[in-house]
């Protein structure tokens, strides 16, 4: 089994045959429904899918690692994509790549890094299908010199709902309301990405403590050379040591940095992966002490500073995709993953959400705070220049709908916004504060999908 088949085992699926009605979740593993799974073979047979859908409509859906609902539909028909996986051409001077959308991040890297080339945009994990990329309008660590993934795309095939293929280009609407639009504007079929040059598969890594919020914030808007920013942050922190955190910057390791042996092969790709663990960890475990326990133990052992560290790309990219199943750690009910974004500007915002959230002691392992760059003009993008923060936080908590409801009300007043990709529970009333072009997004839905052919839980839920 490859390793992307392996990947996308872990979507919540039952079911026998090709077609077959299953129950689907997002990586969260929360808010499951049932929908008719449909696996396309080719555009005609993703074509003959698209005009066949009944009157619950139908989505496109990769990998699963979207973490909430916009990959589900319930009572309808979802469209698994990954077969469709075929890498077009490459020009391997210019740095581009035709693909098909069903085409993993994973693969990309393998096949493209011994050529010279990295992928422009990751997240946390390479488990994700160039056609997820762009309906999610994926970013990375390095947005605020990237952009997010659509800003590379140079064109699209797009399925639109009267089963036409479309080729759309950067700047105009349809490519605009498509990237970050959530699959809601058609299938995406194909993409042509531009790539970025490196020398090695190896990253050079400069690693620091940041004592608290407001000296993470001053580092973090330090200038330096680095192309890749990130900082853990440990939310249960409070007092003096309120937002401490562990700030690392990464760019891509030039040649004469490896050591001799690994010059022999500089550009091989080792992604590595850890055993496989418990299904599930006893919800005991994901308490408020293990929590503290942990984040006591990373924070101490990270070094007060060290610079040039050689990592491999999987460890300083995507470290969780070395444990396989890990969205399954946080026990059958899943969890939420709750991101947000607030400008610059509102560093005020920020201190008091992140003082709400120490206060209350939720139990966030792995929580990461970044800065944006200049958003891109994709309708329903998440990204906008200022502060995000990510937590994973587990559904069994008491309270947990509520006080997520108070934290998005923060996060509109200031002017910010929730990660849809991430999102499986934002009150629709909030929709239009936190994404001032919704209105036109539903106008052109409206326009160029008149029987709202595509159509997801998400969707549903926030009436787009």
């Amino acid at each position: 089994m490859s390793a992307d088949a392996a990947a996308a085992t872990d979507a919540e699926t039952t079911g026998n045959g090709p077609d077959s009605f299953v129950s689907l979740t997002g990586w969260g593993r929360t808010a499951p429904t049932t929908a008719l799974l449909v696996r396309p073979r080719s555009y005609e047979e993703a074509a003959d899918a698209v005009r066949d859908s009944g009157t619950r409509g139908s989505i496109a859906r990769g990998l699963g690692r979207a973490y909430g609902d916009a990959a589900q539909n319930a009572g309808g028909s979802v469209l698994d994509m990954t077969a469709l996986d075929r890498i077009r051409t490459i020009d391997a001077a210019a740095g581009v790549v035709v693909c098909d959308a069903g085409v993993s991040l994973h693969r990309l890297m393998d096949v493209l890094l011994p050529l010279g080339w990295f992928v422009p945009v990751t997240p946390a994990t390479r488990y994700v299908t160039v056609g997820g990329a762009i309906g999610a309008d994926i970013h990375g660590t390095n947005h605020e010199v990237a952009g997010s993934f659509a800003r590379h795309v140079r064109a699209l095939e797009l399925l639109t709902a009267d089963g036409e293929v479309r080729t759309v280009l950067p700047g105009t609407p349809l490519f605009d309301a498509t990237a970050g639009g959530m699959g809601l504007t058609g299938v995406i079929l194909s993409a042509t990405v531009r790539l970025h040059r490196v020398e090695t598969s190896l990253m050079s890594v400069d690693t620091e403590r940041a004592t608290d919020l407001d000296d993470l914030l001053a580092r973090l808007t330090a200038a330096g050379h680095h192309r890749y920013s990130v900082a853990w942050i440990d939310l249960l922190a409070r007092g003096a040591a309120l937002g401490r955190a562990v700030l690392t910057r990464g760019e891509h390791a030039p040649l004469d940095a490896l050591p001799a042996r690994a010059r022999r092969r500089p550009l091989a790709f080792r992604p590595g992966q850890l055993p496989a663990g418990p299904a599930f960890v006893p919800p005991g475990l994901l308490g408020r002490a293990a929590a503290g326990l942990f984040n006591e133990l990373w924070y101490r052992g990270a070094p007060r500073r060290r610079t040039g560290e050689l990592q491999r790309l999987s460890a300083f990219f995507h470290p969780l995709d070395g444990v396989p199943h890990w969205n399954r750690l946080y026990g059958r009910a899943g969890f939420v993953q709750y991101q947000f974004v607030v400008g610059y500007g509102q560093e005020e915002a920020l201190r008091r959400i992140v003082r709400r959230i120490a206060r209350r002691g939720c139990p966030s392992f792995l929580a990461v705070l970044k800065r944006f760059g200049t958003g891109d003009p994709g309708w329903l993008s998440f990204p906008m220049a200022g502060w995000t923060l990510a937590l994973g936080l587990p559904t069994g908590l008491t309270g947990l709908g509520s006080f997520l409801d108070e934290l998005d009300e923060d996060v509109a007043a200031a002017g910010g916004r929730v990660c849809l990709a991430k999102d499986a529970r934002l009150r629709p009333d909030l929709l239009t504060a936190m994404y001032p072009r919704v209105d036109e997004f539903r106008a052109l839905r409206a326009e160029l999908d008149q029987r709202s052919v595509f159509t997801s839980d998400l969707s549903r839920r926030l009436a787009l």
